[in-house]
């Protein structure tokens, strides 16, 4: 039997073996617990977040005594080579041979800064093989720079500085033999001494089902068979870091284990911060440092576990083909440098020609999720608890690590049925190309966000907000013209996501707390949603984009209910298109990274589209009068605006009103064409396709006239305005080749270059869900 023989059968019909990711999802829960195989190969370096922080997950695999790699690439820290000054203040030399400090001091007062130079002396002949390839045999200096911004004199002021020699773990490395992802699901094949090896990633992340898409429960599951025809003894080795659970490598850290009981029984072990500040950090480059980690398994003969150093888990590992915790109860402790390793071994006895399989719960209790408008919010699957800390807390996370093993099974299968759809669809669509794009974006898009309960109760009543995060891109929390983008996929899969995605920014200008004509940008800074905390509004976008979305939903639920709830506020954002969203003045638009414009023509049309969706929504409102009045005006709107627009060529329209020559992606008309609105003359995007086509580079079409870069997201909407499949795919299969070969393997970026495949900015966002706009086309 071939060991990838389930691997084909659950893949079949869900991916195509041409997708080659740039970076591969494992545990994809919200904007922090977000673990990702960055490039080709599982074990080729570190797991990491999203942002490129070590988040490391190390498993080994133990054939007859003998140990291979095959995810991570474990390092641990060795011998100290220089020792820490301790309590040398500034300016003193420590011991003689190990650091001395000279120091440039540009003043005393917050804000000042210090600059070091440790010179490094030290026989080369005791420092071994990292020293040997980095030190020189004489003089070594190595500068640092800090800021004092607390003050005091040079005699109170402190810098330390040490070497430590890290060391890589030298084992065998399995062969990767295949890498396989559908939407929901991430496969890896192996081959070591005789043995096949499978190690699938499952984030059951099924918008239909909100409490398990909440919940922040996911699979890892091995699968073992013999390829030469013998049977083998086989263990297997999975660690999860504590630097999962901190912001930055070296927090203290406090772990403790616990078990589970039941029909189903687990073992858990779990680490987190010992500070535990709740919703005490906000930013885009930061991680999470509060809640914890949790590690579980079923409780059963061989599996065991052990908490504590890296090293002493995989040599014993190594040693034995197990490991085990000595420490006695299940108190917490802690370590001053703040890394330990939840690690667990399973015994899977003699393997032969019969698959066997085991499986590993990965889960985190972030205690709070969002703070929203200076209130903790408890996640969507905590929405009936009121518990912060404590036991109370942590037998809620148990209850949660219970359901997600009760569902394990039916979960697998749901993913797998899922993903087989999806793909379906997709294909059915756009072709394999557009297809690939929609497997590629799905759990990026979903795990770019974070569901919460909103706080009008804790019970049933409680309404879903889902907040998204702008990574990369300035941290910002519920930002509408990101929203705006990611809304395809949601409006496929489950309108419910998307009205918990424009709830705060409609709340925020109905409370009061938004004052002005137009909506706003965001409602604050992950994960803290107090109000807009980006520098400058973009008044005619985020009105249009408001507008719009709520026509959408109207389309795809068949009513305009939601939009009743709010019609003061979208007839005050309607009123302000119509004074001034035709022919925009100076400012940003979406598209902020490219800077200012005036007299935009993409940003007129979303701004005409707006008018035209109010129109639309007060006719399914039943009020005839207002919908003829806005649908007319939208009209007369668009032939002004053809006019002004068209290039003296006659073969495309231009970036601006005033500048010819120019040209720019119209990606905003593609809602004429979804809502059938006939607010353009089809001939408008036909002219734009056809000239666009000429303007293709090898990774992509510009984004307008004024550089080579572009964003992938725009691209899908752009070529959804083509009337020929052809078109479409002409259009759309660049992107796939940039993510197939960009240089730049990280998690799925939406700008990127056109001529060189390079990532230009922002990665792992959820802007990629608006991809899925071709599937809404029918």
């Amino acid at each position: 039997m071939n060991p990838n023989d389930g691997l084909s059968q659950s893949l079949s019909g869900a991916a195509s073996t041409a997708l080659n990711p740039p970076a591969t999802p494992l545990i994809t829960v919200d904007p922090y617990t977000s673990i990702w195989s960055f490039g080709d190969q599982l074990h080729n370096q570190p797991t990491r977040h999203w942002t490129g922080q070590s988040h490391a997950l190390n498993g080994l695999l133990r054939v007859d005594g003998r140990v291979f790699r095959f995810m991570g690439n474990p390092t641990f820290v060795g011998d100290t080579m220089v020792q820490a000054a301790q309590s040398c203040q500034v300016g003193v030399s420590s011991t003689p041979h190990e650091v001395k400090f000279c120091t440039s001091l540009a003043g005393d007062s917050p804000g000042s800064d210090q600059w070091l130079q440790p010179a490094v002396n030290h026989e080369l002949t005791s420092t071994g093989r990292l020293v040997t390839e980095l030190l020189q045999p004489d003089r070594n200096v190595i500068a640092f720079h800090s800021q004092n911004v607390g003050g005091g004199s040079p005699g109170q002021q402190f810098m330390d500085v040490r070497l430590l020699q890290e060391r890589s773990m030298d084992f065998h490395t399995a062969i990767q033999t295949g890498r396989s992802m559908s939407a929901t699901q991430s496969r890896y094949t192996f081959e070591a001494g005789g043995m096949g090896l499978t190690v699938t990633f499952t984030a059951p992340l099924l918008l239909d089902n909100l409490d398990v898409l909440s919940r922040p429960v996911q699979y890892v599951t091995y699968r073992v068979q013999s390829l030469d025809g013998q049977a083998h003894q086989v263990e297997i080795y999975q660690d999860a870091s504590s630097d999962i659970a901190v912001d930055s490598p070296g927090q203290p850290v406090t772990w403790r284990r616990g078990r589970v009981g039941g029909k189903q029984p687990l073992r858990w072990l779990r680490a987190g911060t010992a500070e535990q500040k709740i919703l005490g950090k906000k930013g885009d480059n930061v991680r999470i440092d509060w809640g914890h980690l949790y590690i579980a398994a079923p409780d059963q003969s061989g599996t065991s576990h052990r908490i504590g150093t890296l090293a002493g888990a995989v040599n014993q590992f190594e040693q034995e083909g197990v490991v085990s915790d000595l420490r006695a109860g299940g108190r917490p402790n802690m370590i001053t440098d703040g890394t330990v390793v939840l690690a667990t071994s399973f015994n899977l006895g003699r393997v032969a020609d019969q698959p066997v399989e085991r499986h590993l719960l990965v889960g985190y209790d972030d205690l709070k999720a969002i703070e929203y408008f200076g209130q903790p919010l408890n996640a969507w699957w905590r929405r009936h608890d009121r518990q912060i800390g404590g036991i109370g807390s942590e037998l809620i996370m148990e209850k949660a690590l219970s359901a997600a093993e009760t569902d394990y099974f039916t979960l697998k299968q749901a993913c797998t049925s899922f993903d087989q759809t999806l793909y379906t669809d997709a294909l059915q669509a756009g072709g394999t190309t557009y297809a690939d794009l929609c497997v590629l974006a799905y759990r990026q898009a979903i795990a770019a966000h974070k569901l919460v309960a909103g706080p009008n109760g804790n019970g049933l009543a409680s309404q879903p907000l889902f907040f998204s995060k702008e990574n990369f891109s300035n941290g910002s929390i519920g930002t509408v013209d990101v929203t705006y983008p990611s809304a395809p996929l949601f409006l496929k899969y489950n309108p419910t996501l998307l009205k918990g995605m424009l709830e705060p920014i409609f709340h925020y200008s109905e409370s009061g707390q938004w004052t002005k004509p137009f909506a706003a940008h965001d409602v604050g800074t992950y994960p803290i949603a107090n109000g807009q905390t980006y520098g400058e509004d973009m008044p005619v976008e985020e009105c249009g984009n408001m507008l719009i979305l709520s026509a959408a939903l109207a389309h795809v639920e068949g009513n305009a209910n939601y939009a009743r709830q709010h019609w003061p506020v979208l007839t005050t954002w309607v009123d302000y298109l119509k004074r001034a969203g035709f022919d925009p003045a100076d400012q940003l638009c979406t598209d902020d990274f490219a800077g200012h414009i005036a007299r935009n023509a993409n940003l007129s049309v979303k701004a005409i589209m707006g008018i035209a969706c109010y129109g639309y929504l007060a006719g399914k409102l039943g009020d005839a009068p207002t919908e003829t009045e806005y649908l007319t005006l939208a009209r007369n709107l668009a032939k002004k605006w053809m006019i002004l627009a068209k290039d003296s060529t006659g073969d495309h329209y231009n970036l601006t009103f005033d500048n010819a020559g120019t040209w720019s992606q119209k990606y905003n008309l593609v809602w004429d064409k979804l809502l059938n609105l006939n607010i353009f003359p089809s001939e408008v995007a036909q002219t734009e396709v056809a000239f666009y086509l000429t303007k293709q580079q090898p990774f992509g079409l510009p984004l307008d006239s004024r550089c080579t870069y572009t964003k992938s997201d725009w691209i899908v909407w752009t070529a959804t305005l083509a009337d020929s499949r052809a078109d479409f795919e002409s259009l759309i299969e660049p992107i796939l080749r940039f993510a197939t070969e960009t240089p730049d393997r990280v998690p799925l970026n939406d700008w990127h270059e056109t001529t060189n495949g390079h990532k230009v900015g922002f990665q792992a966002r959820s802007v990629v869900g608006g991809y899925f706009i071709k599937m809404l086309e029918k």
